[in-house]
């Protein structure tokens, strides 16, 4: 078998994510990745077969939707900070880098929005979040005095639907590829219980 994963019934070579795999030996953080034949090793290969794989089926799906990335989001923009990077999780967000799959990330998600009840809701659990802490005298800052929802509710509202569309297109994402690819033994999905270099145990 010369193949590590099929997607659509198209093969993802093995050669791909050798090439892959020595690229990223080849970066500046080569010396944080585990060390190749290792179950580590293994396990970053079945990563990187899984990213493959994703940006496959995203490209397909730009192709699909006649979507070049001319006017998609920016990175900083669908990913704004670490937590939000974890939250949409690591091979999504490493997909995400190309403007193409930007594009379909905000076509994917573009109906998705939130309500003004759940803006309210949000404001009374976290009336603080987005508190200002003025400074005062001698440099010292005043402790923060909670805003209004009138005055915060347009930047609740931004975080809040940020955060359902990053769920709506790992959700959407997440399927498609249960969908359309097909795993090779060997490259199973890194949290695969039934592959042998799997260590997350119950």
């Amino acid at each position: 078998m010369n193949f590590a994963a099929r997607v659509a019934g198209k093969p993802v070579s093995i050669k791909e994510i050798d090439e892959r795999e020595a690229t990223l030996r080849a970066g500046n953080r080569a010396s944080a990745l585990p060390r190749p034949g290792t179950s580590e090793g293994r396990q970053l290969r079945r990563w990187l077969t899984q990213l493959v794989v994703a940006e496959r089926v995203i490209d397909d799906e730009a192709m699909a939707r006649g979507l070049s990335g001319v006017g998609a989001p920016t990175l900083a923009e669908v990913l704004p900070d670490t937590a939000a990077r974890l939250e949409i999780g690591s091979v999504a967000a490493a997909a995400l880098g190309s403007s193409p799959a930007r594009a379909v990330f905000a076509d994917v998600t573009a109906a998705v929005d939130v309500s003004d009840a759940d803006v309210a809701d949000y404001h009374a659990r976290n009336p603080l979040r987005f508190a200002a802490s003025p400074a005062g005298s001698h440099g010292w800052r005043t402790p923060p005095v909670a805003p209004s929802l009138n005055e915060v509710h347009d930047r609740i509202l931004g975080h809040l639907r940020a955060a359902a569309r990053r769920r709506a297109f790992r959700q959407w994402l997440d399927e498609r590829c249960a969908a359309l690819v097909e795993l090779a033994p060997g490259y199973e999905h890194p949290g695969d219980p039934r592959q042998p270099d799997n260590t997350h145990k119950h």
